[in-house]
């Protein structure tokens, strides 16, 4: 997982495995009752359902009816979100019945920034989803200009997104703003992390592990 650089003396985010074991306890439910205190030092109004989960202003993937979300804070310069986004593509398109919400969180420098903006203009487009994968899908870390070339090669106008960067910047700005607010007041410390169903991942998974979340996610909606 890439960090945000923040001091050594904070107290670091469970390991997947203890994330897991969190997650079978039913101890990082999302809702007042099951946040931690310290998520609400933030203004509430941003850990809301709707705003976690379905977001109006965010394009999302998979099966727009699926019974299950699973939401990414990424950033396009996180290796670990590149390596790890071809499986959970896979996990998406296996089961059929899930939906995911793509959140960027750009923490990683200026050019995450850049990528970030980028994406989220495609959208006027209707193109965030191919923008998305264009950057994504990359081995090695991203320039401004690998990105507009990436960007360019599947299509996008880029006169266009340019004049959409501009035109929209403050709606563009408080989307990023929305999910780091977001991430932060779930705790998370770097990208990859996610909310699959209600349940808090902050750190990798495997497809198998996914998949086990995915089940439990289901089991604990069925049973409320």
């Amino acid at each position: 997982m890439n960090q945000q650089n923040k001091p050594a003396a904070t107290n670091p985010g469970p390991s997947r495995r203890e994330a897991l074991g969190l997650m079978g306890a039913g101890a990082t439910l999302l809702g007042t009752a099951a946040m931690p205190h310290q998520a609400f030092a933030h203004d509430d109004a941003v850990l809301t359902e709707a705003l976690v989960l379905r977001d109006p202003d965010i394009p999302a993937a998979g099966n727009p009816d699926g019974d299950i979300n699973i939401v990414e804070w990424f950033d396009y310069n996180c290796p670990y979100c590149r390596k790890i986004a071809p499986e959970i593509a896979q996990v998406v398109q296996d089961d059929g019945k899930v939906r995911l919400v793509l959140k960027d969180w750009p923490i990683l420098g200026e050019v995450s920034k850049i990528t970030a903006r980028m994406a989220l203009a495609a959208k006027y487009q209707d193109k965030f989803l191919l923008a998305h994968e264009a950057m994504i899908g990359v081995s090695s870390r991203l320039t401004e200009a690998r990105a507009r070339e990436l960007l360019a090669e599947k299509g996008i106008d880029m006169d266009r997104l340019n004049r959409d960067l501009t035109t929209n910047a403050k709606a563009i700005d408080a989307i990023l703003a929305r999910n780091h607010a977001q991430a932060e007041a779930f705790g998370f410390r770097g990208t990859p992390s996610f909310i699959v169903g209600k349940f808090r991942v902050p750190g990798i998974l495997t497809m198998a592990e996914f998949e086990m979340v995915i089940k439990d996610a289901r089991k604990a909606k069925a049973s409320n």
